[in-house]
């Protein structure tokens, strides 16, 4: 049985220029290409002089498991499968990641020529700390999962990156203020890469202000700062864990290492307390 190749392809996220030279080749030579939009993609490869033909897929999120299961059969036959989104990587809040697992686990070579990533290209360019990050992708749009997605921001750390669609942007960034606090750091990153490229910086409490008087258009990525470090425990903050602690059946040795874990604090501090209890 002969076995074919996957190549994730990633696309320009707004500037045709962006499209590097193994990108066209790789969609030159594909037998297949999987696209979300297969009219977005025709004329991307119009414009990278490559031709379409009958080769173009549509792969959305409305049909991708049935046509991953097509594409996997393509695979069998030793096709070569290119797959692009709209704009980006394949897989990052796109369709593509049930391909990929489906070629991997069937045995199958996966490459990808990497490409313009609308996350990392905002995260840069916030001014933000992009040393340590995590990706949320969207939000869910209503409901107890949005709330407790947004009270594990509060407490995150890493900056975070967020897409948003610009007809739903003000009410999560709305919501992000009054969740995570105003004055925390925000950059709202506009049609990157576009004619008119925006990158607004400030807090959330601005932000909102700013989106109120302003409807955006096009693709938006939030970039939000991570959490202040919590303030240092107090002795009454020990004294009451160590307490929390026993009640639950702790003995005092388990209850001390657990929290100096959990509060950050010296064993021996805890100790103290505990004997003063």
């Amino acid at each position: 049985m002969s076995s074919g190749r996957l190549v994730l392809v990633g696309t320009p996220i707004g500037n045709l220029g962006d499209l590097p030279p193994r990108a066209v080749e790789a969609l030159r030579e594909a037998d297949v290409i999987a696209c979300e939009d297969t009219r977005r993609t025709r004329q991307l490869l119009t414009a990278a002089g490559v031709r379409g033909g009958n080769r173009l897929v549509a792969m959305g999120a409305h049909n991708e498991a049935s046509q991953v299961r097509k594409l996997v059969e393509r695979l069998e036959a030793g096709d070569t499968v290119a797959a692009v989104t709209d704009a980006g990587m394949p897989g990052i809040s796109d369709p593509g990641e049930r391909l990929v697992a489906a070629a991997v686990q069937a045995g199958h070579e996966v490459t990808v020529v990497p490409g313009p990533s609308a996350a990392v290209a905002a995260l840069v360019v916030s001014g933000l700390a992009a040393d340590r990050f995590v990706f949320e992708g969207f939000l869910p749009r209503r409901g107890r999962e949005r709330e407790r997605r947004l009270a594990e921001l509060a407490r995150e750390r890493r900056t975070t990156v967020l897409f948003e669609a610009p007809h739903r942007v003000q009410e999560t960034v709305s919501d992000l203020a009054g969740v995570l606090g105003g004055d925390r750091p925000v950059a709202v990153v506009r049609e990157l890469t576009k004619l008119f490229e925006e990158v607004w910086r400030g807090d959330l409490a601005g932000a909102a202000a700013h989106l109120a008087g302003n409807g955006p258009r096009g693709e938006i990525v939030l970039i939000v700062g991570g959490a202040p470090p919590p303030a240092p425990a107090g002795e009454a903050d020990v004294e009451a864990a160590l307490r929390a602690r026993l009640a639950e059946g702790d003995d005092k040795k388990a209850a001390i290492a657990h929290v100096a874990e959990a509060l950050d604090v010296p064993k021996r501090r805890v100790y103290e307390v505990a004997i003063s209890l």
